[in-house]
């Protein structure tokens, strides 16, 4: 059995907000499409049904107007804790035509902040690569500088 960083990319941040508000950030339409994609694409159409067994789709524009769909389903959700979803899956458990990843969010209390974690599991070693090249660390981490300014200013 191959370990597992064969296959998973983490970006953690410690962010002066209650967990609450970073959970919210994930699972609120509204405010997901302010900051989910790394500046200046942007994320004109989100659908967030957060519940186990239900779906998300998530577009996201590149500058030139092409929209990228990215949609998948909830395994787990725990508010406030922890939120688990995978592309390998589209809508009621229909399998995607290529499973890619499984991310696990968590949110943890530390000194009066929240420990935010995104792990972010590969089928195979060749897609964690393939994701580690098309810029996962500088664009999950401009997302993650774009969430927490928001949270900031509300």
């Amino acid at each position: 059995m191959s370990n597992t960083s064969d296959y998973e990319l983490v970006l953690t941040r410690l962010i002066d907000a209650p967990r609450a508000k970073v959970y919210r950030a994930w699972t609120d339409v509204e405010q997901l499409k302010q900051w989910f994609a790394p500046l200046p694409w942007t994320t004109p159409h989100a659908e967030l049904d957060v519940r186990p067994g239900g779906t998300n789709l998530v577009v996201m524009r590149s500058p030139e107007g092409q929209n990228m769909p990215n949609s998948g389903v909830y395994l787990e959700v725990v508010p406030n804790e922890r939120l688990v979803f995978t592309d390998a899956y589209t809508e009621a458990w229909k399998p995607s035509a290529k499973a890619f990843m499984t991310v696990i969010l968590t949110f943890e209390d530390e000194d009066g902040k929240t420990r935010y974690t995104a792990r972010v599991r590969h089928w195979t070693a060749e897609d964690k690569e393939t994701h580690e090249k098309m810029g996962f660390h500088v664009g999950w981490g401009i997302c993650a500088d774009q969430m927490t300014a928001l949270i900031a200013a509300n």
